[in-house]
């Protein structure tokens, strides 16, 4: 990991580096899903897909940190329960933790690369880059989002992601291929079959669209290398994991009416039409479903409350992406977390609009708006993506566009009255408090980075103010509004030129807190940062 900022204002300011100290700000929950429901041959399914989730976990470990021998110790000898404490407790970045020395002596004095675990320990960003451009012909395979990076001399050189984590890919394959064998669900059965395909070859392409497909099932199933997160460096490499859940059909149904929506919401977009994304398919189904297991990139770090994809553009132009809402995690963040925080954020009379109903839309609707925007873009002639634009800009900037399209596109809601426009002091008062909840995340964590974007390009913008004498703040309902709008559009205008510089001096200017917003967060020691979720073992 690369040194903290100069004067991190994400997190309090003496964190205590201990494991109960640690362990007291996360509120465990066991997650008792109703499986009832489930014949025999599905519960078979979601227990094989549980044991596949599992062998996630330890793929995951090595992208992670790989590089790292004392890690690597760590992983090999610690009781499991320990283990998951322990790298959870670095993954959250509570403290301004430069070496893990500092977080627990066990693991020596070896600092974290940005890269993780899928470029070498010592590479920079700066070597990477001028390797490529000096060896053309390697970038394609060098940024892959399913390669790790390796050296060989002077050589660089790019293993598949099935070749370096055979070990767990396989034996997570066959377990695939017997959950597609025993489930009668043809949907189901061909997504299972393409996915353990893709974790021999590496080719998801055709197993996205398949789990687009998926239906006439409760088992929603998302499985394989997805997010780029752990990608510091270059922001290209993918992680993999594992969300296990069961489908809600009635709240799915309830919410499904908004996706009919997705092509106004793009067309409302406050851009000149020249940079709107008419492209992208709007399919875009929504599941609210409860989780039952994670894996991977899903257990340790920030809880995910919802998730939206695929990431392929090549999918997400055929087909959309999918909107999955994990109920139960988000409830249990609500009522220990989010709620809790209204009264220590905001004065009595906004403290007390904070929902759970406005917290479930901005969920939804930070997921619908990842599928608007700018994604495939043209730069000095050239077609890209905004992320290979963005690089590792691109997740914080994406994140903070997500939060801030999905507020305004709530309120395209309200005008269109499939939502009380009367309710817009709830929206408000439950967005602003989010971000902080989001900001306690830490400094290098993309949405938390993001959300500390929020706050001060929206405190600029007189959005909201902070009243010195009780140390709460007061939302401007009609100057949110229009900070929303003009915060929006200045995100979308990076993301439409591939501006990776003009990002990085966005980031540099509004990605940080002020000395308020620190004393705010500070306020919150008895309040969870998140949640950890304990799901079981089988169903």
């Amino acid at each position: 990991m690369a040194s903290a900022p100069a004067a991190p204002a994400e997190a309090p300011a003496e964190p205590d580096h201990n494991l109960a100290a640690q362990k007291a700000k996360l509120a465990v929950i066991d997650m008792d899903v109703e499986t009832g429901f489930l014949n025999a041959e599905q519960r078979e399914v979601v227990n094989l897909l549980i044991k596949a989730s599992d062998l996630l976990d330890e793929v995951y470990l090595r992208q992670r940190y790989a590089e790292n021998p004392q890690i690597r110790r760590a992983i090999s000898v610690n009781r499991r329960a320990d283990r998951d404490l322990l790298l959870e407790m670095f993954d959250r970045n509570f403290g301004p933790w430069d070496t893990l020395a500092e977080l627990n002596p066990f693991w020596g004095s070896t600092p974290m690369p940005e890269g993780a675990g899928f470029y070498p320990a010592d590479m920079t960003r700066e070597e990477l880059q001028a390797y490529i451009a000096a060896h053309p012909d390697q970038k394609d395979e060098l940024l892959s989002p399913y390669t790790v990076v390796k050296r060989e001399g002077d050589k660089l050189v790019a293993v598949p992601y099935s070749v370096e984590y055979r070990q767990w890919l396989e034996p997570a394959a066959k377990l695939l291929e017997q959950a597609a064998a025993r489930t009668s669900n043809p949907s189901l059965k061909t997504f299972l079959s393409l996915r353990a395909k893709a974790f021999l070859d590496d080719d998801y392409f055709e197993s996205e669209l398949a789990w687009m497909d998926l239906k006439d099932t409760p088992i929603e199933i998302a499985i394989g290398p997805y997010e780029v997160y752990t990608d510091r460096l270059m922001g290209a490499k993918t992680a993999f994991e594992s969300f296990v859940t069961l489908k809600d059909p009635e709240e799915s149904a309830a919410l499904a009416k908004y996706k009919n929506y997705l092509k106004d919401m793009e067309a409302n977009l406050p851009i000149e039409d020249q940079y709107k994304n008419f492209q992208r398919g709007f399919a875009s189904p929504i599941a609210v479903a409860e989780q039952v297991h994670g894996g991977g990139d899903n257990v340790p770090g920030v809880q995910t409350i919802a998730f939206n994809l695929p990431n392929d553009e090549r999918v997400r132009e055929a087909k959309g992406a999918k909107k999955v809402i994990l109920s139960n995690v988000l409830g249990a963040k609500f009522e220990r977390i989010l709620k809790p925080m209204g009264a220590l954020v905001l004065k009595p009379d906004q403290a007390g609009l904070v929902a759970k109903k406005y917290m479930q839309y901005e969920t939804l609707f930070h997921e619908l708006s990842h599928s608007l925007g700018p994604g495939t873009i043209t730069v000095n002639g050239e077609k890209t993506t905004v992320d290979k634009m963005l690089k590792e800009e691109g997740s914080a900037l994406e994140e903070a566009k997500a939060d801030v399209a999905g507020v305004w596109n709530i309120l395209l809601m309200m005008d269109k009255g499939e939502i009380p426009a009367s309710e817009k002091p709830q929206l408000f008062a439950t967005y602003f408090t989010g971000i902080f909840r989001a900001v306690r995340f830490g400094a290098v964590e993309a949405h938390g980075k993001g959300a500390a974007l929020q706050y001060a390009y929206l405190r600029d913008h007189g959005a909201f103010t902070y009243d010195p004498a009780t140390k709460r703040y007061v939302v401007d309902d009609a100057k949110m509004e229009a900070g929303v709008r003009s915060l929006l559009h200045d995100i979308l205008m990076l993301q439409a030129k591939g501006d990776y510089e003009g990002t990085k001096a966005f980031m540099a200017k509004w990605a940080k807190l002020d000395p308020q917003a620190e004393a705010a967060i500070e306020s919150m020691g008895s309040i969870p940062v998140d949640i950890k979720p304990v799901y079981p073992d089988s169903v």
